[in-house]
């Protein structure tokens, strides 16, 4: 059964893991039985060779290596780079995604502490940490390699706000690393409060949890709100976490490997260039000194790591969160979008498509104003109907192209203040751009009807040709797909 079949009723939210193991294990074996898991066995360098594997199967299976030169560890990666890997994570359906992150982002659950933790089988001193954990280099001009799947968990003992994100980490010393974070970044503002009191902020960068924890730790928040908190929506119940063994962070108990630390924001130290969401090199001068205390894993622990840039699961893990949380705070503006992406092609950061119902065209000019207030860093947005499918570049474009006057549908906002990781930002501001693709009445004489075949001809064939063993090489072009069948129905 294709999983978009479960229909508008499936339970949204529910069930990603319903008591079981809070990591990404049961997403690893389902991925393995599906044969959408390969094993690489041969020795494999982590500097490049790692990468460049990752980078040829981007879009194609999960990979785990068994010999990582360096690493007494499997590592991982590649695990969530579609929208069914992270549907199936979920319990939903791929047309619910974004509905489970929007209800999770509104609702939260407090976290359940426990004594005894699977993350904390074994427990290594802070010297171990770099043999225990492998940073892969994965570009040719980054300053060195990084751990790139590192959730940071934190707790401000000043203020006693809690905090999960992630942040780049590349090792320095024997016992300390390089953390490059936003100075808007929350878990900045955590650090400089524990600075204040003359005092660093402990963390603990937590690998391979459940993906709906994952996800949850990319949401847009308010200062102090626990992503842990919503991430119990996403699974159905709460958060099994356990305090760390040097500090009083809570981590997800059911993590691969768990780093603790603390963070010293008054300890700078020169990054270098390093790879972007965007796919380019940056240089963005000092970040913080993490000072490791302690290294706990699973006694079967594997290493999970993200191939950063524009791969796919770097730029998902992004970009459904945003959308989750562009929608919900586009309901605040009166707008009710029937689908939104973040696209992969903006690294699943800066460049947003909204689709409207019809009876709501007039309010694009709106949707765009409210994407660029609700998240500082998207840079363009584009408004169409909700018959075009916002996840295919290729029916976005063509609404571009068939339904917009650039005189009258084009909207520049110059110089807003931005994100320092945007794109062609010079001294802090950018000029954001903005795409009414909605079809408006009276544009063309003939109307905006498509021509198509009859649906029920094409459903018809449409089963007849899967009932001939041709079903896995149906497909349309998006843009007829989109008009039989509503693009909001779940994609294709």
């Amino acid at each position: 059964m294709d999983e978009d079949s479960m229909g508008p009723d499936a339970e949204v939210g529910a069930g990603a893991a319903r008591g079981g193991d809070q990591s990404m294990r049961g997403l690893v074996e389902a991925l393995a039985c599906r044969g959408e898991l390969v094993d690489i066995d041969r020795p494999v360098d982590p500097r490049f060779e790692l990468g460049g594997v990752l980078a040829l199967l981007d879009r194609g299976p999960a990979v785990r290596f068994t010999d990582v030169r360096g690493s007494a560890l499997p590592v991982i990666g590649n695990v969530l780079t579609d929208r069914e890997r992270i549907a199936a994570a979920l319990g939903v359906p791929k047309s619910g995604i974004l509905d489970a992150l929007s209800a999770a982002i509104a609702s939260r659950q407090p976290t359940e502490e426990v004594a005894v933790a699977p993350c904390q089988e074994l427990r290594f001193p802070a010297a171990d940490v770099w043999r225990e954990v492998v940073t892969p280099t994965f570009f040719e001009k980054d300053s060195g390699g990084y751990i790139t799947a590192g959730m940071i968990v934190a707790h401000d003992p000043v203020t006693g706000h809690r905090n999960a994100s992630y942040a780049r980490i590349k090792p320095l010393e024997q016992t300390t690393g390089f953390v490059g974070i936003a100075p808007n970044h929350h878990l900045s503002a955590l650090a400089r409060s524990a600075a204040t009191a003359g005092r660093g902020l402990p963390v603990a960068v937590t690998l391979g949890s459940h993906p709906a924890i994952q996800l949850a730790a990319c949401f847009y928040l308010g200062l102090g709100d626990d992503e842990l908190e919503h991430a119990g929506h996403l699974l159905g119940e709460p958060v099994r976490v356990v305090r760390a063994t040097t500090s009083d962070v809570l981590v997800p108990a059911d993590a691969e490997v768990v780093i603790e630390g603390v963070l010293r924001v008054d300890r700078p130290v020169h990054e270098g260039l390093v790879s972007e969401y965007h796919g380019m090199y940056e240089d963005y001068g000092d970040g913080c000194t993490l000072e490791v205390t302690a290294v706990t894993r699973r006694a079967d622990a594997s290493v999970q790591v993200i191939l950063p840039g524009l791969a796919a699961e770097h730029s998902f893990l992004g970009a459904l969160p945003i959308a989750a949380g562009l929608r919900h705070a586009l309901r605040g503006f009166g707008c009710r979008a029937t689908d939104l992406a973040v696209t992969l092609s903006g690294g699943g950061r800066v460049d947003v498509v909204v689709a409207l119902p019809p009876e709501q065209r007039k309010q694009a000019k709106r949707a765009i104003l409210g994407c660029f207030a609700a998240v500082s860093m998207i840079k363009q947005v584009t408004v169409v109907d909700s018959d075009v499918d916002v996840w295919d570049a290729e029916h976005v474009q063509w609404a571009r192209t068939s339904r917009m006057r650039w005189e009258r549908d084009l909207v520049l906002v110059p110089a807003v203040p931005c994100d320092r990781n945007v794109p062609m930002q010079q001294d802090g501001t950018v000029t954001k751009v903005g795409m009414d693709a909605t079809a408006k009445p009276g544009d063309r004489a003939a109307g905006n009807e498509l021509a198509v075949p009859p649906r029920e001809t094409m459903d018809r064939v449409h089963e007849w040709l899967t009932s001939d063993g041709l079903g896995g090489k149906v497909r349309p072009t998006p843009v007829l797909w989109g008009a039989l069948h509503g693009a909001h129905e779940g994609g294709r």
